[in-house]
């Protein structure tokens, strides 16, 4: 009985959400999903890895190529990602920071 009478005093009372909206997310109660992490793909080898990466895979922050001791620029610049190349710091034989890389 209680319940019926405070939805009757709620239906006669002024809107106050016409006045100032609220947020959805405090009136609604949906689920919020997380986002998906990306997919970090181990490769078998760099002929795999540079079909899907022409340049192959570089830690952030790499600048140079680093051939024989010296810097030098990107002839195809590398996907720059992480943890990419820590799945696939193997295929890094010079230890430059850069794996696959194309010149």
């Amino acid at each position: 009985m209680v319940a019926v009478i405070v939805a009757g005093a709620l239906v006669g009372a002024p809107s106050v959400a016409s006045a100032a909206p609220m947020p959805a997310a405090s009136v609604s109660a949906t689920r919020v999903v997380p986002a998906a992490k990306p997919v970090i793909k181990k490769f078998a080898n760099c002929t795999a890895l540079n079909k899907v990466h022409k340049g192959g895979v570089a830690k952030a922050g790499v600048k140079y190529n680093k051939v024989s001791g010296k810097n030098k620029t990107f002839k195809v610049k590398p996907t720059f990602s992480t943890a990419l190349y820590n799945a696939n710091s193997k295929m890094d034989r010079d230890k430059d920071g850069i794996a696959c890389e194309k010149g």
